[in-house]
């Protein structure tokens, strides 16, 4: 799910800024230090969220360089408030040197990177703006669409996001958290804006044909998925439809054995 796996940036010459060191592997880690011209010295690290494919090296590469870790680390939810299980893939053990909030300026290779907090795929999303395009982590990729797993993940948000990022980023292009580098960054965000809400209309369509659960939901609107994706594709349904609950397009109650059922209001 990651696709060819987790891109490292490196920003700058003789003093560099990592963007999302990666996961905790060695291979990784002796990669970032091997891209490093003679002389050169890593000066701070960024992470743009607390997945563990995009901080887990965090602590090892601070620990040979003597980086600090910059991030947002907003705050988990303490429980699952709508009956939903916790989502994988979370390094609760995250904690930055240094905490960025929306507007911060951090300057870097002598341009200025403004961090624009953009929750939804995780509540401490942030992407970096800058002269040439956005960092824009796992909020914006052209291979995919974002997971979106509740509780950390809020789809309300990340639409709300999805527009942020597209009125500060204008024309530029986007370098996202896995794959290439998105050229027309306005149109993939409107693709993906125009993906989200297909995606809502066909769960409503999937609530009004009687299906209530959210894996008969996940087979009716994912029917050509395959099988093992299943469970990812079940996340976002479920990120659909506490969003749905929100503005009172659905209603949820108890099946009486530890799960919900959902339907139209």
């Amino acid at each position: 799910m990651t696709e060819r796996g987790t891109n490292t940036w490196l920003l700058g010459q003789g003093e560099v800024t990592v963007i999302d060191p990666g996961p905790g592997l060695t291979a990784h880690l002796d990669a970032i230090l091997a891209a490093l011209d003679r002389g050169e010295r890593i000066v701070r690290i960024i992470v743009t969220h607390r997945h563990a494919d995009h901080s887990g090296l965090a602590p090892a590469l601070a620990a040979r360089t003597g980086a600090p870790v910059l991030g947002a680390a907003a705050p988990l939810p303490a429980a699952p408030p709508h009956g939903e299980g916790p989502a994988e893939g979370i390094d609760r053990s995250f904690r930055p040197d240094i905490v960025l909030a929306d507007g911060d300026v951090v300057e870097a290779a002598g341009l200025r990177l403004a961090v624009l907090h953009t929750p939804g795929h995780l509540g401490d999303h942030i992407c970096l703006l800058w002269p040439g395009g956005a960092f824009s982590g796992d909020h914006v990729m052209g291979w995919s669409s974002s997971i979106v797993s509740p509780p950390e993940g809020d789809m309300g948000a990340y639409m709300a996001s999805l527009d942020r990022l597209a009125a500060a980023a204008g024309a530029a292009p986007l370098f996202p958290g896995h794959g290439d580098p998105v050229v027309e960054g306005q149109a993939r965000i409107a693709a993906l804006r125009r993906h989200r809400l297909a995606r809502e209309a066909a769960i409503r369509d999937a609530l009004g044909r009687g299906h209530r659960t959210i894996a008969a939901i996940a087979r009716a609107v994912y029917a050509d998925l395959a099988p093992a994706m299943l469970p990812a594709a079940s996340r976002n349904v479920l990120a659909h439809l506490v969003d749905l609950q929100r503005r009172g397009l659905a209603a949820a109650e108890p099946d009486g054995r530890g799960d919900l059922l959902y339907r139209i209001p």
